[in-house]
Parts: C-alpha cells; sequence; structure tokens
C-alpha cells in the first residue's frame, strides 16, 4: 500500500501541467491526498519488510519505544549467549564447546562424546546439569543458561506480539481511508487502461474509429490483433487486412453471409470484426485502416464447438442453446457473429435451421451480423432479402493443392475444398482417393437428381482397396514463366538486362 500511493504520488507529480482528457483529468486528481497515510506507514514500516506478517521484523526501529526496548532484550541476550558460550569453553578447557538452541530442549550446551567423561566428573558436573546423550554428542545445560534463556525468550516473543498489534492498528489506519484508497485505485486503473491501449495503438499502427449514435459499420482493411501479433512473434507473413461493410439502410438488417473453405479465415474474420466493435466501444483506437461503427448495444457470438454432458447437453445441443439466446435477445443494434449453424446435425435439418435463423436474424432481429457457412444454398437469399450479401473467402488451386489467400470478396464460395484441407491434415492416402471418388459421385447424383440409396448403390465400395499408396502426380507442363527463368544465366546479365527480364516476366503472368 505504502509503495502503490507512492507512486501514485509520482505519476501526479509527473503529470502535472499536462493537459488530459476530461475523464483522465478527474483521475488525475484522485492520484494524491493521502500525506498523512503515507507519513505513517513511512514512519512505520522498514524498507524491505518480509514476506509474512507472522516473522516480525516489518517495523522500523524508533516507531515504538516498546518495540525497541524488547528488541534490545532480546539481541544483547543473544551477544551474552556468545560471551557465555566463551566462557564456558574457558572454564571447561573444550574448546569445541558450543552453545545452542531447537525448539524443544530450548538453550542448551553440546559438546562431542570424547569430552562426555570430562564433563560429568566433579568439579564440572557441579554446573553443568546432563541433559541428553545422543550418538556423537552431549548434551548440558546450567541455572545461568535457563534464566537467560527465560529473558531472551520473553523479550523475543514480547516483541513480536508488539509488531503484530502495530500491524493490526495499521490496517486499522488503511481501512479508515478506504474510500479514498479505492478512488485511487481506480485511477491507476484508468491511466494504465489508457496509456497500454495508447502505446498499443501507436506501435501496432490503430486508427481512430468514428464512433457515433447511426447503425454505420464500415470497417476499411481490419485486422486480428492478437493472430496479427502472433505472426510478427513467430516470423510469420503479413497479417492479411480485410474491409467490412455492414452499414445497415433504415431499419432493415445488414448481414453477410460468409463462405468459403475450412482453414481460409472465415472465423478470424468474423472475430476480428467483433473485436474491433468493443475496442471501439470501450474507447480504444482499432486494428484497421479506418473504422466508422455506430452504436452496438450488445455483442453476440456463436462460435467453436463444445459440449456439456454433465448436465445432458450435446454439442448440438449446446449449440442450438446458445442460437436461441441470441434469437431470443438480439436488437437492430446488436452485433452478431454466427458461425457454422446447424452443423450437428443431418444436412436437410441442418440447412433448415441454419436458413431459418438467418431468416428471423433478417427480419425480426435486423442485426448487423456476419454468417459463416458450408451451406452454400444459403447464398441464394442474398438475392431474395434486402440487406443480406454474399462474401467468400478467396483461395487458389494450384497443381491439385489449395492455396489459402486469406482474402473477402464480394460473392460466393462453389464449394469448400474439405477434401483437400484433409490431405492438409494429414489423411492417409487411400483415404484421400476414396473421399474424392465418393464426393465426385455424390456431386453427379446431386445433378441428376438420383436418390441418395441408387447413389450409394452406385459407389465402387472396394475401388480404394487395391491403392495403398496415393499414386504419383503427372508432372505438369512448364509454365511460360518457368521457360523464361531456365533460360535466365544471372551471372552474365547486366543491371538493364536484369530489369528487363523482370518487366519480361511480369508480362508473362499478366499472360
Amino acid at each position: 500500500m505504502r509503495n502503490a500511493l507512492t507512486q501514485a504520488e509520482a505519476i501526479a507529480a509527473a503529470l502535472a501541467g499536462t493537459e488530459l482528457p476530461p475523464l483522465l483529468d478527474e483521475a488525475r486528481g484522485a492520484l494524491t491526498g493521502h500525506d498523512e497515510l503515507l507519513a505513517l506507514l513511512d514512519a512505520a514500516l522498514v524498507a524491505e519488510p518480509p514476506l509474512l506478517a507472522r516473522d516480525g521484523g516489518f517495523i522500523a526501529e524508533g516507531y515504538d519505544a516498546q518495540l525497541d526496548e524488547a528488541r534490545k532484550l532480546r539481541d544483547e541476550g543473544r551477544g551474552v549467549i556468545a560471551g557465555m558460550q566463551a566462557d564456558y569453553a574457558e572454564q571447561t578447557g573444550v574448546g569445541s564447546l558450543k552453545i545452542k538452541h531447537n525448539n524443544v530442549l530450548g538453550y542448551f550446551i553440546e559438546t562431542t562424546a570424547t569430552h562426555a567423561a570430562k564433563m560429568q566428573s566433579p568439579p564440572l558436573n557441579e554446573t553443568f546439569i546432563h541433559r541428553q546423550t545422543t550418538a556423537n554428542q552431549v548434551r548440558f545445560t546450567t541455572v545461568e543458561l535457563t534464566e537467560l534463556e527465560t529473558r531472551i525468550l520473553n523479550a523475543g516473543n514480547e516483541a513480536l506480539e508488539i509488531e503484530k498489534r502495530l500491524y493490526d492498528s495499521l490496517k486499522g489506519a488503511i481501512l479508515e481511508q478506504a474510500p479514498r484508497v479505492s478512488e485511487t485505485g481506480q485511477a491507476l486503473a484508468e491511466f494504465d487502461v489508457t496509456i497500454a491501449l495508447a502505446d498499443l495503438a501507436q506501435a501496432q499502427d490503430w486508427c481512430r474509429p468514428t464512433v457515433d449514435d447511426s447503425r454505420a459499420f464500415a470497417i476499411e482493411a481490419g485486422r486480428h490483433p492478437v493472430v496479427e501479433r502472433a505472426l510478427q512473434q513467430q516470423g510469420g507473413g503479413a497479417f492479411i487486412a480485410n474491409d467490412c461493410a455492414l452499414t445497415a439502410q433504415g431499419d432493415h438488417a445488414a448481414v453477410t453471409l460468409l463462405t468459403g473453405p475450412n482453414m481460409a479465415g472465415k472465423s478470424t474474420y468474423l472475430r476480428q470484426n467483433a473485436l474491433i466493435a468493443l475496442l471501439a466501444q470501450m474507447g480504444s483506437y482499432v486494428p484497421a485502416r479506418s473504422a466508422h461503427l455506430g452504436l452496438v448495444s450488445q455483442i453476440f457470438s456463436r462460435v467453436g464447438a463444445s459440449d456439456d454432458l454433465a448436465r445432458g447437453r450435446s454439442t448440438f445441443m449446446v449449440e442450438m442453446v446458445e442460437t436461441a439466446a441470441i434469437l431470443n435477445q438480439a436488437d437492430d443494434r446488436a452485433l452478431v457473429i454466427l458461425d457454422e449453424i446447424g452443423r450437428g446435425t443431418a444436412t436437410y435439418d441442418g440447412l433448415s435451421i441454419a436458413w431459418a435463423t438467418l431468416e428471423h436474424l433478417h427480419g425480426v432481429n435486423r442485426v448487423r451480423g456476419l454468417f459463416a457457412t458450408h451451406y452454400h444454398e444459403l447464398t441464394a437469399l442474398a438475392g431474395k432479402l434486402e440487406g443480406v450479401d454474399n462474401a467468400t473467402v478467396a483461395v487458389k488451386e494450384w497443381d491439385g493443392e489449395v492455396i489459402f489467400l486469406h482474402e473477402v470478396r464480394p460473392g460466393a464460395a462453389d464449394r469448400s475444398y474439405g477434401v483437400q484441407v484433409a490431405q492438409l491434415a494429414g489423411l492417409p492416402g487411400p483415404v484421400i482417393e476414396r473421399a474424392r471418388s465418393v464426393l465426385d459421385a455424390l456431386e453427379a447424383g446431386e445433378r441428376d437428381r438420383s436418390s441418395p440409396k441408387a447413389l450409394i448403390d452406385d459407389l465402387p465400395l472396394f475401388s480404394a482397396a487395391a491403392t495403398t499408396e496415393p499414386q504419383p502426380k503427372a508432372p505438369a507442363e512448364p509454365s511460360g514463366v518457368e521457360t523464361r527463368l531456365a533460360e535466365l544465366l544471372p551471372d552474365e546479365m547486366t543491371p538493364r538486362e536484369a530489369l528487363q527480364a523482370i518487366y519480361d516476366l511480369k508480362g508473362l503472368l499478366g499472360d
């Protein structure tokens, strides 16, 4: 408490003459005004108190006369013990004689067993009283040592009791100032949060958002602050910034239906925009190039998969409970992010629930929201519901593999690339090949409107068994860029020729 109040005074002094916003200017006034309490704590406490009050030693010398007197007797008693040990060693002629202390015997005189007979023979046995014999030592006491021990122990216990009493009085003095101390703690917290956010905004190139009473939600080049920081610390590539436009017109909803493959960044996009809204609402700069955010009454999130089996709730049940809470509570000022509604049940059941949920969010709740889904059928709603738009996370296929671009663009995804993502995860080659053949058959059957049973009957059930290793891919024909690169001889090129070669390669990419 003493150190915290001292630091608060130092912060107030450092801020003297500085123009601050009204909230912080008011907080600055709460940093001071503890002169009397600080003087008491400075006088009472040593510079570096021990960790535990029960050990004593935390009250400064000169603060309490009774405590100083008890400590003097205790400390001088230890000096007397040392002098007594020297006298006894000289009296007995045993140079190795020691006076020790433990919690069982208190103070005692200890010699090695080789001196036992001498110590227990006249005239020494008249002064030294035998107490205990161990394997290697013999222990004695004297009347003089017992009397001194009593005085020392009483002084030590008395000093500790005085310190405990003073500790209670210091606590009482602090509690009397509790309201004022709490105001100082709150003021320090406000400065801490504000300065930390300002430092973060400057270091990470955040922008000052426009926050008003509208239903606007326009973010340009927004970023996820945590993912971006993780990429920086790992030495990875730059975070791909994306725009988000959820500005509601009139009383209508503004919902973006987001499609695209797993691992492409849909969940990151949903969360980053919710975080930007939260940061803006609390008065912080935000990780974006620019942001215009109208008032957000509540942020609702239905992201991830978890169960609550102890309460009888499956993963799907938890998902539905959370979705119900959103549909029953969200108003037209709410921001809603939904990730994969209806995935925990049958395909048509899940699609139906997701479809109805989107319609309810649009027509009843009229929210601003982001709705990520793998049900591509939902993208048809963008043409039927005003305020619902399609967006997709872009990918690029190259040589049979998927490259995630992490760019959110207008439009709808044509597929989810689930098999490709499974391949990236390390599923065995035969499983991947089998999945491709099943997928092709199912998609062909869907186009032909074949019955599910007919589709299953037509699948070559054991076609994957003969293939234990993935078949090697046929080498792709070299592209024009690759051909041109193979022809270049960098060591033989002039700077002008090298520059021209770059232009030529750029032109080939355009082709």
